[in-house]
């Protein structure tokens, strides 16, 4: 049986203010093929992994900060994702066994400083291509629980909601820095690690 999801209080204000970022009810969209600003040469002759649909299966375009190939000798699985955060340390979403992401991290980093995300793709062997946008970091302290935040601020209402669950109360340090941007603001806050945040803030 399937069931229509109701639109949310932020999707509807996204849309509202033109910043729609997917129609309600409809599947999730496929992940999106980097369009890179920095595609580099081609490696051996073959076109930049990014730009090959049959390398990643992905099928839509979006832009990165940064990409490169590199090699990671030992780095197991076909991919892999990460958060740089601006100690220059690594937060891994998967396991990807023992061996060091630094490789990729070190190839990401001539061109773009911590803290970002990034994506890589084995090519063969131990070539991968890697890509990574910049992130917002941001220590909300001990206190503020759940792993995905989503504040709303419009005409002076504002609205909490933790992985899913409206919520009353407040999250202190996210509303000064959203409220340092824009009266009215949406603001999505994933955790990365412990008391870290990455924070995105669109003004409405």
């Amino acid at each position: 049986m399937f069931r229509r999801r109701r639109e949310t209080l932020n999707e509807k204000l996204l849309r509202e203010a033109g910043l729609e970022r997917a129609d309600v009810g409809a599947e999730p969209p496929a992940p999106l093929v980097p369009e890179p600003k920095h595609p580099g040469p081609p490696h051996f002759g073959v076109p930049h992994a990014f730009e090959q649909v049959t390398v990643t299966g992905l099928q839509r375009f979006r832009e990165w900060d940064a990409t490169a190939t590199t090699e990671a000798p030992g780095l197991e699985g076909d991919e892999v994702s990460f958060v740089a955060l601006p100690d220059g340390s690594l937060v891994v979403d998967e396991e990807v066994g023992d061996q060091p992401l630094s490789p990729l991290a070190d190839a990401i980093e001539e061109q773009l400083r911590p803290p970002y995300r990034a994506r890589g793709v084995r090519r063969h062997g131990d070539v991968w291509a890697v890509a990574a946008n910049t992130i917002e970091v941001v220590d909300l302290g001990p206190e503020v629980e759940g792993e995905e935040i989503e504040l709303v601020s419009q005409a002076g209402e504002r609205t909490l909601t933790v992985d899913g669950a409206r919520t009353f109360g407040g999250v202190p340090r996210l509303e000064r820095l959203a409220e340092s941007r824009s009266a009215d603001y949406v603001v999505h806050a994933s955790r990365i690690d412990g008391n870290l945040w990455e924070v995105r803030i669109d003004a409405l």
